[in-house]
């Protein structure tokens, strides 16, 4: 009698420990357990002591295709707090799709004018989509668009601009069939000291992603470039290996950088900025330019720097580069929405480094929806191929 009535108790307490973990497993999305990331993290230094590709966790969340969740986000005080002292205006968002009998036109510039001045420059994007912003940078523009122009490929169109939440711009235009097997990706990351504590396994991803996308994609001309960046007064404040299609000379220009210097919170983020987007060759013609931003500390701020920072993403823009930011540990609220910003208004993505691996330092928890964990070369390689597909 006694047996049969422990037995009961132990059965209701397994049952109760099994509610409490369907519980737990209900609260995100993952592609793989948190168990695993915790034990791949114990053995990050592998058979030869050092760190490893592979490793480190992070996920991805997309606010233009989240964009009601976004500008609900910005209504709340704490956000809206946040957000605005980058003082960038996302409500007036236009999207297109330009088809040539329905085939995705790529690499079409799309121009918003008004009058003769040009106000916002994109280029799509390998699906045909390119995302245009009216007032990004001012908030004047609250009326009707009828004042409005477009031109595609330097074509002005007789064109009704339509606003997102009214369906996107569809573009049909005859334009001469080109095969763009060109994919530039650029990786920019900070290497002053706070970055210590992830610096060498990033390092291991990013050589582990060029070989990856370089192995995989043999039809497309690949060709990546790196800048390293630190701040003002340390031994340097940017390095730079540009634009090659050589996957030697990208890895081992990687290889030799070491996190070092800092001290402040804030880096020559603007800086590394400019170099990257208006210093590296990026070329006219290409099927897909990225930009992956890797840090963990926001630029200066002072209305200089910022209004530096504003002009190189919309330089960015014009030159259909996506800005797809990697926040690693360390950053603010306020940051996370300055790096959402730029993957906004470049039509790209933000990515951010979790905890679940137990590499580095505490990870500041994004303001997103539900999202996957995964490890993050493999996210930056399915994003990769997702833009070049």
């Amino acid at each position: 009698m006694q047996s049969t009535s422990i037995f009961k108790q132990l059965k209701s307490v397994l049952l109760f420990s099994l509610c409490l973990l369907c519980f737990s497993c209900g609260e995100g999305s993952y592609d793989i357990g948190s168990d695993d990331f915790s034990e791949s993290a114990e053995d990050s230094g592998g058979s030869t002591g050092g760190p490893q590709s592979g490793l480190v966790t992070a996920g991805e969340w997309n606010d233009l295709s989240n964009w009601e969740f976004w500008n609900d986000l910005l209504q709340e005080d704490e956000f809206s707090i946040a957000a605005a002292q980058w003082n960038i205006n996302t409500n007036n968002r236009f999207s297109f799709l330009v088809t040539n009998n329905s085939t995705p036109v790529i690499n079409a510039k799309i121009e918003l004018l008004k009058d003769d001045t040009i106000l916002w420059t994109s280029k799509t994007d390998n699906h045909g989509y390119a995302e245009v912003w009216l007032g990004a940078y001012e908030y004047q523009y609250q009326s009707t668009f009828n004042s409005f122009s477009i031109k595609v490929n330097d074509e002005l169109l007789s064109h009704q601009l339509i606003p997102f939440d009214e369906g996107a711009n569809e573009i049909n235009i005859t334009s001469e069939s080109s095969d763009l097997n060109r994919v530039e990706i650029s990786f920019i990351v900070d290497a002053t000291g706070s970055m210590d504590d992830e610096l060498e396994f990033l390092k291991e991803d990013l050589k582990s992603v060029i070989e990856n996308v370089m192995q995989s994609n043999s039809t497309l001309d690949i060709y990546t470039s790196t800048v390293f960046y630190r701040d003002e007064g340390e031994e340097y404040v940017t390095r730079k290996s540009d634009f090659t299609n050589q996957l030697s000379e990208t890895i081992a220009f990687i290889t030799q950088q070491e996190a070092d210097g800092g001290g402040d919170f804030p880096e020559a983020v603007h800086t590394a900025l400019d170099l990257s987007i208006n210093e590296l060759q990026w070329s006219e013609n290409a099927k897909t330019r990225i930009a992956f931003l890797l840090l963990d500390a926001p630029p200066h701020e002072n209305s200089q720097i910022l209004d530096d920072i504003k002009n190189t993403i919309q330089e960015a823009s014009r030159k259909g580069i996506k800005i797809i930011p990697i926040a690693a540990s360390g950053i603010d609220k306020p940051t996370e929405f300055l790096l959402r910003y730029m993957a906004i208004l470049t039509n790209g993505t933000y990515v951010f480094i979790t905890n679940d691996s137990g590499i580095g330092n505490d990870h500041l928890i994004p303001s997103v929806g539900q999202y996957d964990v995964e490890y993050l070369n493999e996210l930056m390689i399915r994003l990769i191929n997702e833009y070049t597909e």
